[in-house]
């Protein structure tokens, strides 16, 4: 019986520490891109220098 407390604690445990650490990684990821984050305009040129029309 006490292994299955073990289990149940560690279940929650670990569903309450992957959000946790999904949002650090995200702010991570997003401190780390926002120098190459670009407005509306400089993104849709880019996306045409990216593809060849026929």
């Amino acid at each position: 019986m006490a292994g299955v407390g073990i289990a149940v604690g560690l279940f929650v445990l670990l569903a309450l520490a992957a959000p946790l650490a999904v949002s650090l990684l995200v702010r991570e990821e997003r401190e780390r891109d926002a120098a190459t984050v670009a407005d509306r305009e400089t993104a849709e040129r880019a996306t045409r220098r990216d593809t060849r029309e026929r």
